[in-house]
């Protein structure tokens, strides 16, 4: 149950939308229902996540395993399942997603972990980023990193689930518990010490 009420479907304003949808019509989503609920803030901000989701510079499969393991790292239910679809339509192998699930030491899970728990990345992390990545790229991913961490708290604070028929695939890692969220140098208490 959502802490906000959704706006229902068939008040959803056209050019609210319009950063997003270009004029289309869109099916419902839980997500849109919340952010129509503030719409100048909902124009802003569709402006700035499709930039991040359809026309940023980043590799298909490397801006949705950024996506997804923000997701993990956060236990964002919302964004998990609708960005596995993605993922996958854009070739994301069954592995790859493991890799994301168990932290594994990819560049981008290193990368993600590392802006998500200290919003910076060391010399060392950047060197190898920008290895792989040109400029544009980086500026993109470090966005697409902060941009779905924001959505990651709305989505989780305001209790947005996922729409409904989609897959929802629990957040367990493979021993069936919660999934270990990737907070490296951290003790139980969170203190770090």
């Amino acid at each position: 149950m959502t802490r906000l009420p959704l706006i229902p479907y068939e008040e959803w304003d056209p050019e609210t939308l319009r950063p997003l949808t270009g004029g289309r019509t869109v099916p419902p989503s839980n997500a849109l229902g919340l952010f129509l609920n503030h719409p100048a803030l909902a124009k802003a901000f569709l402006a700035f996540g499709t930039h991040l989701l359809y026309r940023s510079t980043l590799p298909a499969k490397v801006r949705e395993l950024t996506i997804l393991r923000v997701a993990w790292r956060r236990q964002c239910r919302y964004e998990w399942v609708h960005h596995l679809v993605m993922a996958r339509q854009v070739g994301v192998s069954e592995e790859e997603l493991e890799q994301v699930r168990r932290g594994a030491d990819t560049l981008v899970n290193r990368a993600v972990d590392e802006l998500d728990a200290t919003s910076t990345l060391s010399d060392e992390l950047y060197a190898r980023l920008a290895k792989e990545l040109d400029e544009r790229q980086l500026l993109d991913f470090v966005f697409t990193v902060g941009g779905y961490g924001m959505q990651a708290m709305v989505y989780n604070t305001f209790g947005v689930e996922p729409d409904p028929g989609m897959d929802d695939e629990v957040m367990t890692d493979e021993k069936g518990g919660p999934p270990d969220m990737g907070r490296q140098g951290t003790d139980s208490d969170g203190t770090g010490g």
